[in-house]
């Protein structure tokens, strides 16, 4: 029998920040019982983050800030217990999972929690197996954690909430640094969790594509901090779409196609959340909604929030490509079927054509080694100017390592990389800095100074912009990322989103020739996302290069020009981005695939073509 108290009771909660002019979350109520699933939505800033911080006590007694209300886990008020003794009710994964790592094997990272918990020796090792099997890790119990990638931490520091055995496992943007193969384990790993019924789950996720199969219940937070909405996810989802797009809140995949669909003149009796449920609306409806004769990219736009009117792509770029994705290039296929139109809507939208050029970004054998393992293993890249080429491959495949060797974060071997003339190898950070600017995973690692203001201008500051000009400068990059009420703060105190996004102005403001990011929309709601694609579209136009590390397909599908796809350190495929999504061969030899709803789009098209 399932109990009918509640793992976790918030009254009236409100929490207000150091510095903060407004509480975020404000006057918050609900409560989370056994077996449920709860999806915390809200735009970035509404605060999701902050409640989750006051469900396990460490607000109020570790991160400075003023809290009115209540929060009870399991019967507990987290205001008054301390947060050792609230760890055995309330689980807690964040947002950065290196914010909660302190051991120096993967096996002792997870053993740390229940040792504490002062358990018998067996169980300690039975909860640390089940935990890092759960994850995918067992294999690497013996590593040193900073030996993961980020997505490889992600997964420990999930693995440590579960051998924790706590009722109620809260975690803050679990899969944003995994590949799909591991968006799939952890979720499946908590499905396994919550099945008998006597656990719960408060996710805050912004992939809702992987998430809509796994959450029962959603509760979403506005601007304000305020609770908008509290029911089942679907049901809110499907109600107040248009709500939700204008709060700036993340929808599914599919739901957002339909919606623009419907704009187009489709009809749904109702909007679908998952690409199987577009696929069956489609299949039902194709033939009798879009004739052969009509253009399908009237009916299938593009999914991205950014997207404007199909663009041409690209030529073909000195970016190499192996010889086994040319072979497949010069193969039609069973894509010929596929209307062009639907093609560029889908598949390609942001690339501008752009003559053949000197590449701007060289690497020649490019071999990278950390702890004494190689990483990356004789690298050949060419990157044109102008063009935005994302860096894809599953968790460990070295991305971020290849992003911060060619923008010289992690020295490279000499000789191995140019950057618009400059060898990283051997240039001071000065010189860096004034041909690339560069975004880290986590925003915190760049972070410097106090205010939020100060960080911005820092670095105009070093190249003695006149105080006019900087003021002028910062005060326009304040405003273009929505943080001028922000000015003051320290980066600290800032949302995940907020973090993300002076982070990325910290980086543009000397108007570097070439801009690198890895995970560039990560923490950020929709549509801040969609402004940050804007305005990479817009530096593009205006000459920027730009180098992204993503584990969205989607994104990379509608908004690059170039995509290198890494696997094992190496290079498995590199091209024109229309030409890489043409064929899923490349993506699943090296351990990805194509975007759900990017193939059922595809498909649509080759139906009615």
């Amino acid at each position: 029998m399932r109990s009918s108290a509640p793992l976790l009771s918030v009254r009236d909660l409100s929490i207000t920040h150091a510095d903060a002019a407004h509480p975020s979350p404000q006057d918050a109520t609900f409560d989370i019982g056994p077996g449920e699933v709860v999806l915390l939505l809200g735009p970035s800033g509404s605060g999701k983050s902050t409640l989750t911080l006051a469900l396990n006590g460490l607000i109020p007694h570790a991160v400075p800030a003023t809290l009115t209300g209540s929060v009870d886990a399991g019967g507990v008020s987290t205001a008054h217990a301390d947060t050792a003794s609230l760890s055995t009710h309330v689980a807690m994964v964040f947002q950065d999972p290196d914010a909660q790592i302190v051991t120096g094997t993967v096996y002792d990272e997870v053993a740390f929690g229940p040792e504490n918990l002062l358990l018998p020796l067996d169980e300690v090792r039975a909860r640390t197996a089940d935990a890092l099997g759960r994850v995918g890790l067992w294999e690497r119990r013996d590593e040193n954690p900073d030996r993961l990638s980020g997505g490889g931490r992600q997964r420990l520091a999930i693995a440590c909430a579960l051998a924790m055995g706590s009722p109620l496992i809260v975690l803050d943007e679990p899969t944003a640094n995994l590949d799909p193969q591991g968006i799939d384990d952890v979720y499946a790993a908590l499905t396994d969790v919550v099945a008998a019924g006597d656990r719960a789950i408060l996710l805050v996720e912004h992939n809702l594509d992987a998430a809509m199969g796994f959450v029962t219940r959603t509760i979403v937070l506005d601007r304000a901090g305020r609770v908008a909405f509290d029911g089942p996810a679907s049901e809110i989802i499907r109600a107040h779409a248009g709500e939700l797009m204008a709060m700036g809140v993340w929808l599914p995949g599919a739901t957002l196609a339909a919606l623009r669909m419907q704009d187009a003149g489709m009809h749904f009796d109702e909007l679908p959340l998952t690409p199987a449920d577009l696929a069956a609306t489609l299949a039902a409806t194709a033939p009798a909604t879009t004739p052969a004769s009509t253009s399908p990219a009237s009916t299938i736009p593009s999914t991205s929030p950014a997207s404007t009117s199909p663009a041409s792509v690209s030529p073909a770029s000195t970016i190499p490509s192996t010889s086994r994705l040319q072979d497949r290039n010069t193969d039609a296929g069973p894509e010929t079927a596929v209307s062009p139109d639907i093609r560029a809507s889908v598949l390609q939208t942001d690339a501008p054509s752009r003559p053949t050029t000197a590449p701007i970004i060289s690497a020649r054998g490019l071999t990278v080694r950390r702890h004494r393992s190689e990483i990356l293993h004789g690298i050949d890249l060419d990157i044109e100017p102008g063009t935005l080429t994302a860096i894809i491959g599953t968790n460990g495949a070295g991305k971020t390592t290849l992003l911060q060797a060619l923008a010289g974060v992690v020295p490279p071997p000499r000789r191995q990389v140019t950057v618009d003339g400059l060898d990283p190898g051997s240039a001071s950070p000065r010189e860096l800095a004034s041909r690339i600017g560069f975004v880290f995973q986590n925003p915190e690692h760049q972070f410097i100074a106090h205010t939020v203001f100060d960080e911005l201008a820092h670095g105009l500051r070093l190249r003695h912009t006149p105080d006019a000009e900087m003021r002028e400068r910062v005060d326009a990059m304040l405003s273009r990322f929505g943080l001028e009420a922000k000015a003051g703060v320290h980066p600290f105190l800032l949302s995940g989103g907020e973090k993300r996004r002076l982070s990325v102005g910290t980086a543009l403001i000397t108007r570097p020739r070439v801009l690198a990011l890895d995970e560039p929309t990560f923490g950020q709601d929709r549509a801040r996302a969609s402004e940050l694609l804007a305005l990479l579209r817009d530096l593009r136009a205006e000459g920027t290069t730009i180098v992204i590390v993503t584990h969205d397909l989607q994104l990379v599908a509608e908004h690059t020009s170039h995509t290198v796809i890494l696997r094992d350190g190496r290079v498995h495929a590199a091209d024109r981005t229309d030409v890489l999504f043409r064929h899923e061969d490349p993506f699943v030899e090296a351990g990805l695939r194509l975007p759900a709803l990017q193939r059922v789009l595809a498909d649509a098209g080759r139906a009615i073509a």
